[in-house]
């Protein structure tokens, strides 16, 4: 955790590492994910240096969490659709639309 982080981005910091640590993540993986929002946030308020276009012109993460989670009514993206029928060896599946990756993949 950077010492340039406020109080209050360490607060946010803990509390996103113990979530992910309650929901099975190794501590590796939780502080990766924790340290890479809480930035994320830093960048989207103006309190970093250095930001990205992406930190700064995307969703908000929370938000964005839960719209590109695959759960929910729009589903998987195709991308995620594609992948998963790639693993399962279907055919034909570059020309698939969502629904027809979908179906073969729901099979």
């Amino acid at each position: 955790m950077p010492r340039q982080w406020s109080d209050k981005r360490e607060r946010q910091y803990e509390h996103i590492k113990e979530g992910l640590e309650d929901r099975d993540y190794s501590e590796d993986r939780a502080e990766e994910i924790a340290a890479r929002t809480v930035n994320k946030e830093r960048a989207r308020s103006g309190e970093s240096r250095r930001k990205s276009r992406s930190s700064t012109d995307d969703l908000s993460s929370g938000r964005r969490g839960g719209l590109r989670s695959g759960k929910g009514p729009g589903g998987r993206t195709k991308a995620q659709l594609y992948n998963e029928a790639k693993e399962k060896g279907i055919k034909g599946r570059s020309t698939m639309t969502k629904k027809q990756l979908e179906r073969a993949v729901g099979r």
